[in-house]
């Protein structure tokens, strides 16, 4: 008798998609959502293809939308109708609450692809703390999407105190973005942001590269 041993390539995808206030910026006439949103399909469309399961979870004060991780041509259809039901929430999402739901329903290791953005606050932002809760039994890709001006200003030199001042407070906050991202790869999460522009293209290229390289 001759036992045969062949490596899962299947793997489980979870998308994890903040539609709380903070996504409600518009950049080039579209919201950040938006962009999640589309990212979040194209991710699902490459995933699924690839043979890997995919699943939703949507949020904002509370749980929106909930798609079981799956595969096929039918789960893509449902992937698409709820991804066309997520709509803008104007209050924070509650991310402690997602990391939970997240954490109950899916017990087995997978990768959480977290698209979201990060408060301005001398605090450190609830979603910090609540993709930490994700690292000890999930691989975290955590994606922020940026916000061009900001970067812009804090690259500007300045031309009088006024300006100044401005130039300086959009330093200290992407410093302090860029900081909250570190705090998140010492602890084990592949963190990163993105342009709205470049979202779809960098959360496709990241998970391939996590599947070459087979970090799952």
């Amino acid at each position: 008798m001759t036992r045969l041993y062949e490596i899962e390539r299947s793997q489980t995808i979870w998308i994890l998609l903040d539609s709380g206030r903070l996504m409600r910026t518009r950049v080039s006439g579209l919201s950040k959502l938006d962009y999640a949103v589309n990212a979040a399909l194209t991710l699902t469309q490459v995933a699924l293809y690839s043979g890997d399961r995919v699943g939703l979870l949507a949020y904002g004060r509370g749980i929106r939308q909930r798609v079981p991780a799956a595969q096929g041509g039918a789960h893509l259809m449902q992937m698409m109708t709820q991804l066309a039901l997520v709509k803008e929430d104007q209050w924070e999402g509650d991310h402690l609450q997602a990391a939970s739901r997240l954490l109950n329903d899916q017990k087995r290791r997978s990768l959480v692809v977290w698209i979201t953005d990060l408060a301005e606050t001398a605090m450190t932002p609830e979603v910090i703390e609540a993709a930490s809760r994700l690292m000890p039994r999930h691989l975290v890709l955590f994606v922020v999407i940026g916000q061009p001006d900001l970067n812009e200003l804090a690259a500007q030199r300045p031309e009088d105190v006024d300006q100044m001042y401005q130039i300086a407070a959009a330093q200290e906050v992407v410093h302090r973005r860029e900081l909250l991202l570190a705090r998140l790869r010492e602890r084990g999460a592949l963190a990163m942001e993105t342009s709205s522009g470049k979202l779809s293209t960098t959360v496709v290229n990241s998970y391939l590269e996590i599947k070459q390289r087979s970090q799952l």
